[in-house]
This record gives structure tokens, sequence and C-alpha cells, in this order.
């Protein structure tokens, strides 16, 4: 009696693509790159990560140390802000404008969730007070331009941004305190046309950002 025909063997599941991102590296182990910079769990799982496709693939130290070697001489200071969201936010912006590090002025803790895991990119330091966060611009010789429309404050367009300072924000009601405004060398604004007072700190932050990279970046 002649034996029955054998099913052939299903073919092996292909892992799912993320929705974001890119799935395994095609081929296989075999056809990994021989680069330290990649990272063999992202080659076999795929790579779901909010990054360039520049640094598909990548260890996330191997990006940080390749931005590194390219960020711009501007620094991100937001002083003391009530709005946790809002510092998540600009730390986000801070990376994407590839800003040399954020400060935080005042108080320490902020909700990362707004960062969106860029803060795992982005170096951040904190400051106890202004007197701190002054001192450390002064020696590095860093000029501080704040950012707010009180009197005598720039327009944006008309505004010196040296290649190297730091921009620093305040919070979203009562923006900068006297102290931080003494301690600029600057005060910008940004031209409104409508009939609020100010526009979101974020934004603003993304805003100012965005005018540096323009002229120097």
């Amino acid at each position: 009696m002649d034996a029955a025909p054998t099913e052939p063997e299903p073919e092996p599941a292909e892992p799912p693509v993320p929705a974001h991102g890119v799935g395994p590296w095609p081929g296989g182990p075999d056809a990994w790159p021989d680069d330290p910079r990649y990272d063999p769990e992202l080659l076999a799982a795929g790579d779901a990560r909010n990054v360039v496709d520049a640094y598909r693939y990548w260890r996330m130290d191997a990006i940080v140390a390749d931005l590194d070697q390219r960020r711009h001489g501007f620094h991100v200071a937001i002083e003391n802000w009530q709005h946790d969201m809002n510092i998540g936010s600009i730390v986000r912006s801070a990376n994407a404008f590839l800003a040399a590090e954020v400060h935080i002025v005042g108080r320490r803790r902020w909700n990362r969730r707004g960062a969106m895991v860029t803060d795992r990119y982005q170096h951040v330091r904190h400051h106890e007070d202004v007197a701190a966060f002054a001192a450390w611009a002064e020696s590095e010789g860093l000029p501080v331009i704040a950012i707010d429309n009180v009197e005598g404050s720039v327009a944006l367009d008309r505004a010196d941004l040296p290649e190297r300072c730091v921009l620093l924000f305040g919070q979203e009601g009562p923006g900068l305190s006297p102290e931080a405004l003494v301690a600029a060398s600057a005060v910008v604004e940004i031209t409104q046309y409508g009939s609020t007072r100010s526009i979101n700190a974020s934004a603003a932050g993304a805003v100012v950002m965005y005018e540096w990279c323009r002229r120097w970046a």
C-alpha cells in the first residue's frame, strides 16, 4: 500500500513589520552589516523608533555619539516651567534642531512624555537657580538671549542671534523672572498679530530655534 503523501511544511511566517519604522534587516543574520554601530536586536526584530532613516538599526549610544559630532552652537534653557509637558516638547524640538544641550533652571522635575523619548538622545542639564545657570553660561563664554515680550525687547527678525549662545525661555503665563532678564545680554520677542498676549512656550522655542538654524546651520 502506498504511503500517504506528506504535506509540505509551511513556510516560516515573516516577522510583522512595525507600524512605524522598518522590519528586520532583509536577508537574515548572514546579511547583517559588519558595523559596531548597529544593534543586533534591532537588526533581528526591526526598528520602530522615531528616528531618521540614517539611524535605523543603530544603537542608541552610537546615535548620540554621532549627534555629538554635529551639534549646533546654541543651547536652550527653560526657567522653572509650571507646565511640565512644555519642557518635554521643547526637549523634542531641541533634538530636532540639534541643540548642544537643554538646561532646566530651577524646578528639576518634569514630565518626559512630551519628549517622545528624544531625551535619550539630547543632553539635559539642571541648574538649581538663575544664579547658578548664569555662572555656568559666563564660564562657557555663552551670551544668554532671553525670549520674552517685555518692554525693550527686539523683534526676532531684527535681533542678533549669536552663533554660540543660550536661548532662555520662561513659564507659560508669567514669562521670565526679573532675575533671568537681568542675567540676559539681550531680550528678543516673537512678533504676533492676533489678540493673545503670548503663544505656547514650547511653540515659541521651536520658532526661535528654527530662526537660529536658518541663519547659522
